[in-house]
């Protein structure tokens, strides 16, 4: 076995992992970074993102001098989004159960965080495609609270990061896979790992496990998330199987936040090659559903598709679906809706899609109880105040009076042709992990930091349970990567 010696080793080449090994090389630390795929697999779930960070901020003149120009600026509206409203939503939607000291500083240092790293090189935009809808004078009100995100989407991150990994310095190894930690009285010093030349052991003052979730080991999915999580389809990184958790349980490190949830939403059921596909990405993900409807095999309604803001409820969705039968539905439009719809989704190539030119010929296409289907539909138009204006910029209150009930953006289903698409249960990361504190240091089953060895990303667990608000898991990658960086 060979050996080698660093500063600081950090396991896993997403978000987390170069934020932080940019903060520990900017410190004049010797840094490698191990990256699991190979230099076409790399980048971890970070790389399959739309790139959408979620951060504090005072509205668009607070935004003007890191995001990139754009001549529809001036036609722009971006409300303030505070951290006192950031940390509302958080506990919103994971229902209190958010950790107060992590959410705390994932608030208030989510903005600086992202100048940070464009101060290094990185790229920020609006997201007027995903954010904002065009008003009929032509200007556009973001909404939702998430308004920027990386130019290229997560491809263009980790680009933007790999560059300023090499002009800061810091190794990076592909196609390296860490297996486990090494331990000398109590002190975390360095991992083993294997990869193409064959087995190594790296030694360094400080470990930072930014190697993600256990989402795409399905024999975890079952054992701590429940019976048919083995079925969900990986959105992202295959290599995300839990390894190096273990590995810190194995030394005694303390299990943390929810093991029992993950974000997971509505993805492309029937295109083939549905799963970690790099070319596609983040275009399997349906995400115009608060406009529409969604149903069931027995073409039935089962969530409320306009609870919210896309943001706050696309995350638990997948889960829903999950545990319909065969864990597939549809989100239904008609052609007065289809012009709505995210582009980038619903015009991807190879889309799995139906259309008809009545509700009954599309549900006598699909695999639902036809009767139902019609049925179901009909009381929803019929339950419909049209009276009270649309408006997807706000939450319009244009409700439709059925069970379960549909609380804004109801719209009749009238106008053919009806368009169905057939969704399933995608799973983006498991929001169990390890229990770090707000540095990132990796505690014991005490209570204790065990010396050396930290966590960041989505390894660390405590942030979210049960839901969580679109685009905080990149902010609080780069937020707690950077604290981990600067401690090592």
């Amino acid at each position: 076995m060979t050996a080698a010696a660093y500063d600081v080793v950090v396991v896993g080449g997403g978000n987390a992992g170069f934020s932080a090994a940019h903060a520990a090389a900017q410190r004049g630390r010797r840094v490698v970074l191990l990256e699991r795929g190979t230099a076409e697999m790399a980048g971890g779930n970070s790389f399959f993102t739309a790139g959408a960070t979620r951060i504090n901020h005072a509205g668009l003149p607070d935004l003007l001098d890191f995001i990139e120009p754009d001549e529809r600026h001036d036609r722009t509206e971006v409300p303030p989004y505070s951290s006192q409203e950031y940390l509302a939503d958080l506990v919103k939607v994971t229902e209190g159960r958010t950790d107060a000291e992590l959410a705390g500083v994932l608030v208030t240092e989510a903005q600086d965080a992202v100048r940070w790293l464009h101060s290094l090189g990185l790229r920020y935009r609006l997201m007027y495609e995903r954010q904002a809808y065009a008003r009929p004078d032509g200007s556009y009100l973001f909404w939702g609270g998430l308004h920027v995100g990386n130019v290229g989407g997560g491809e263009g991150l980790i680009a933007d990061h790999t560059r300023v990994a090499a002009e800061l310095g810091t190794e990076v190894r592909y196609g390296c896979r860490a297996t486990g930690l090494v331990v000398d009285n109590g002190r975390v010093v360095g991992v083993d790992v294997e990869q193409d030349a064959g087995q190594a052991r790296l030694t360094a003052d400080s470990v930072v496990l930014a190697s993600g979730g256990f989402e795409s080991n399905p024999q975890w999915r079952e054992q701590f998330l429940g019976p048919g999580w083995g079925n969900a389809k990986v959105r992202g990184t295959p290599y995300n199987t839990g390894d190096m958790i273990a590995a810190a349980l194995a030394i005694g490190a303390a299990e943390g936040g929810d093991w029992s949830t993950a974000h997971s939403v509505q993805w492309d059921a029937f295109t083939p090659d549905n799963e970690s596909n790099r070319e596609l990405t983040n275009r399997l993900t349906r995400q115009s559903y608060p406009l529409g409807v969604i149903v069931n095999r027995d073409g039935k309604r089962f969530v409320d598709e306009g609870a919210d803001f896309r943001n706050y409820t696309y995350a638990k969705y997948g889960e829903r679906i999950l545990k319909q039968p065969g864990s597939i539905a549809y989100q239904v439009f008609d052609a007065t809706l289809r012009p709505m719809l995210r582009s980038e989704e619903y015009d991807m190539p190879g889309i799995s899609v139906v259309q008809a030119d009545s509700l009954e010929e599309l549900g006598r296409a699909l695999d639902v109880d036809e009767r139902q289907f019609v049925a179901t539909i009909t009381e929803y138009n019929a339950s419909i105040d049209t009276s009270i204006p649309f408006d997807p910029t706000v939450k319009d209150g244009r409700a439709a009076r059925v069970d379960p009930p549909k609380s804004n953006w109801a719209t009749p289903l009238q106008t053919p042709p009806f368009y169905a698409y057939p969704v399933t249960c995608g799973i983006t990361f498991t929001f169990g992990g390890l229990k770090g504190d707000v540095d990132g240091r990796v505690l014991d089953t005490s209570g204790d930091p065990i010396p050396g060895l930290l966590v960041c990303g989505e390894a660390l667990g405590g942030l979210f349970s049960g839901n969580y608000p679109g685009g905080s898991g990149l902010a609080a990658g780069m937020v707690f990567g950077r604290r981990a960086g600067r401690l090592a």
